[in-house]
């Protein structure tokens, strides 16, 4: 089995990063969680079903809307009932790499993760990537 490290260091080795969650909402962790990889100046973009632009970045719609899927990663700070949908367009989009904040997941979206085998590509137990990104980038280096 995969140790959550060995994930988050996949998660950040990839060209590309997309979040889903975020909104102009500066106080809630999905805009959080954008603004940690444009301050890092990562390419990332942001998914939003209706806003065209968050933090001075074109949006896209949905996932299915990624140029290069299988060279992006996806945080994902969405309620549970969102991410299980987000979870399925993952696997059939063969997105590489997933962090799901915490909140983000539970008791359905968990086994969705083991019963695909998405597992070792899927971080859903509680990393935060605002709490444990820079460490693992400074590890990386």
């Amino acid at each position: 089995m995969t140790s959550s490290i060995q994930k988050q260091k996949l998660f950040l080795s990839f060209p590309h990063y997309a979040v889903v969650g975020a909104s102009t909402d500066q106080s809630k962790f999905g805009t959080k969680v954008l603004k940690w990889y444009i301050q890092r100046d990562k390419s990332v973009t942001p998914v939003h079903p209706s806003n065209d632009e968050l933090e001075g970045i074109k949006t896209i719609r949905s996932l299915a809307d990624l140029p290069n899927p299988t060279e992006t990663s996806v945080s994902i700070i969405t309620p549970a009932k969102i991410t299980i949908g987000l979870l399925k367009q993952i696997e059939e989009l063969s997105i590489p790499a997933v962090w799901c904040q915490p909140g983000a997941t539970d008791v359905a979206c968990v086994q969705f993760i083991k019963d695909n085998g998405m597992s070792d590509r899927v971080l859903f137990e509680g990393e935060c990537i605002l709490r444990d990104g820079d460490g693992v980038l400074q590890a990386m280096l």
